[in-house]
């Protein structure tokens, strides 16, 4: 029985693996990433008075992992573009969430049921874009490990990666705001799923590429639904992060921490001027006496 189990999850994990996803897929992917660019500080006034730079805006969240890792590769940037079933899918969705009659679309894709059955599809179209990529490196690049990981990485978060060049667009520009510097969920999550399927591309991992897919899919599906449920942006991999990294990397030391406030606290003496001296009770009741006077007259 046991031995028929693996078997029926292996001819699932292999029928997951070759399920299509265009157009039905793909459409949750570009529903998901334009709603999130609504969300952006400023970017339905921007609609209004630029359309061209919103649309720009929102192929950039649709197809920005397809131009960096095109970039990585040596290939054109635009060279996705050349799929015109999906730029017109693309181009559709944007203009229904900004532009539909009495927001009519976005209320019913924000809605909150609407919106998770959207969410776990877009983890299963990242999932196969990490794949694909890893797939696309390792057949151009063999022995590569850093690129495939590199390339994996980029389909799976790159719209996060180039979110300063879309804020540019839209004329914010927050260098702190860097998703390299501060990794989302998302971006960690196809970080550590590229090494495991160039892991298992070049014979490191004991697995399928049906069964990784499916199961991984099946693992950032649960999070992310999770997570936009409780409106949490807590990562599960803190838990593991915070007891590895103190380990291997070290904990901020308090000669660091000190150095820091002595500066900060420095330049603030200097452009801050003390705050004038108090005022005497004598002072106070003279004022008083002045002020009635001025009334009485």
């Amino acid at each position: 029985m046991e031995l028929a189990g693996a078997l029926q999850l292996g001819e699932l994990a292999s029928a997951f693996a070759a399920l299509p996803i265009f157009p039905l897929f793909d459409t949750a992917y570009f529903i998901v990433s334009i709603l999130y660019l609504t969300y952006e500080p400023g970017a339905v006034e921007m609609s209004r008075k630029s359309p061209f730079a919103s649309w720009l805006c929102a192929m950039l969240h649709c197809f920005g992992s397809y131009i960096l890792a095109d970039l990585l590769l040596g290939e054109s940037p635009i060279d996705y573009f050349s799929n015109n079933s999906s730029v017109i899918l693309a181009t559709a969705v944007w203009y229904l969430i900004f532009f539909c009659p009495m927001n009519i679309f976005y209320k019913c894709v924000s809605f909150l049921p609407m919106k998770l059955i959207f969410v776990a599809m877009k983890e299963v179209v990242r999932v196969r874009k990490i794949a694909a990529g890893v797939h696309h490196a390792h057949h151009r690049y063999h022995h590569g490990w850093f690129i495939m990981m590199a390339t994996g990485w980029v389909k799976g978060s790159g719209v996060a990666l180039m979110s300063n060049v879309e804020q540019l667009l839209r004329g914010v520009w927050k260098p702190e705001t860097n998703e390299i510097l501060h990794m989302s969920f998302p971006t960690k999550a196809s970080l550590y799923g590229t090494i495991l399927f160039t892991l298992q591309q070049t014979h490191w991992l004991p697995i399928s590429e049906a069964n990784l897919i499916f199961f991984f899919t099946m693992f950032m599906m649960v999070c992310k639904v999770f997570m936009t449920v409780t409106h949490s942006h807590a990562s599960p991999f803190a838990p593991v992060e915070n007891f590895i990294c103190p380990v291997f990397f070290g904990s901020v030391s308090s000669g660091h921490t000190n150095h820091h406030h002595d500066h900060h606290g420095a330049s603030h003496e200097v452009s801050h001027p003390p705050p004038p001296p108090a005022k005497s009770k004598e002072e106070l009741n003279e004022g008083t006496r002045k002020r009635k006077a001025k009334k009485a007259e």
